[in-house]
């Protein structure tokens, strides 16, 4: 893979004395914000400020199409994904109502969406093609394809302002990509990973796992990172890819939504470890398959609140927690600023 230079580890001992010295002298008991007081600390060093300053947030949702769309692993047609796209852009979803509300910038990336969209404000066109192809008759993509992909989902994040990035997706089928890509990097059973998606039912459950099984099995030598994406992936996953190792390289906050977008993220930990460094998780969703993924990740998400609808919703919905943080931090009086006695020791 190109421009594959390793991230720099942001362990730094003295700036993390320096963050908790300011934490625990604000106007509270020690450890009092809980878990807001981790947050803080983690956003402080990934932006290497004891007073971080969260600018221009972007919520970036990747969309694409998936050939193994048509074996009847999704509740909903292929043509649900471009027709969302236009949903997103016009402002009528989800993401689009929380990005609103919480003075985000939206763009949604064509991937690979398998149709033609005139070009409008908010888009970025970067189709690698019409779809993946059908990952049970062979690869979903080839690793030229993929490669492409990775480099596009770079050139996304260099065309965009701010420190932090919100990464949302869409795309029928994806959670069948989400849930092989788990299951090859990791060994877990792909039963024990593959969720009900947009709501099949417990026969549409049953036949989705029994199809994903044969195309791993078809695909038993993709067992590289890379291999493994190019096999069982999707557009979208492989841009998000590049997407969140470009953030990462420019040192920006990752917010990572949920099942599919921790799938990329499973990929660009394999390739480069300290990512992880960079990422907030923002929610635990419903699909069973994404607590596996935190776990494997050793990540604790801010949100539990069996949420499944993906667009990067739910990062939209968990940033005023992560911009509280850094509010704390920047904001908040300390005991000698504000004149209050502190805890007699």
């Amino acid at each position: 893979m190109t421009e594959s230079m390793a991230l720099d580890d942001l362990r730094n001992e003295a700036l993390t004395r320096q963050l908790q010295h300011t934490l625990d002298h604000k106007t509270k008991p020690l450890g009092a914000l809980g878990v807001l007081e981790g947050l803080a600390l983690k956003l402080g060093q990934i932006l290497g400020s004891t007073a971080p300053r969260l600018q221009q947030p972007q919520m970036v949702v990747f969309a694409a199409d998936h050939g193994l769309a048509a074996r009847g692993v999704s509740a909903y047609p292929g043509d649900v994904t471009w027709q969302m796209v236009h949903n997103f852009l016009s402002g009528g979803a989800a993401v689009g109502v929380l990005a609103r509300q919480h003075g985000l910038s939206l763009t949604v990336v064509d991937a690979g969406v398998r149709h033609d969209f005139e070009p409008q404000a908010g888009l970025q066109i970067r189709k690698i093609g019409l779809g993946t192809a059908d990952s049970l008759d062979g690869p979903a993509m080839s690793d030229q394809d993929c490669e492409r992909a990775i480099q596009q989902g770079r050139e996304v994040v260099r065309s965009l302002p701010g420190n932090a990035i919100l990464f949302g997706e869409m795309g029928i089928g994806n959670t069948s990509a989400a849930s092989m890509l788990l299951s090859r990097l990791t060994g877990l059973p792909i039963e024990s990973v593959t969720g009900r998606g947009t709501g099949l039912d417990d026969e549409g459950l049953q036949r989705k796992q029994g199809i994903l099984q044969q195309v791993l099995t078809r695909h038993a030598d993709a067992r590289t990172p890379l291999a493994a994406l190019a096999a069982l992936g999707g557009f979208e996953i492989a841009m998000m890819v590049g997407a969140m190792l470009q953030a990462a390289q420019e040192r920006r906050v990752i917010v990572v939504d949920g099942f599919i977008v921790g799938s990329a993220l499973l990929v660009a930990h394999a390739l480069q470890p300290h990512v992880l460094q960079r990422c907030v998780f923002a929610h635990q969703s419903g699909e069973p398959g994404h607590e596996k993924l935190l776990r494997h990740l050793q990540a604790q998400p801010l949100l539990t609140w069996q949420m499944r609808l993906g667009e990067g919703s739910g990062a939209a919905l968990a940033w005023p927690l992560i911009e509280s943080a850094c509010r704390i931090l920047c904001e908040m009086a300390s005991f000698e600023s504000a004149g209050v006695s502190q805890q007699v020791s």
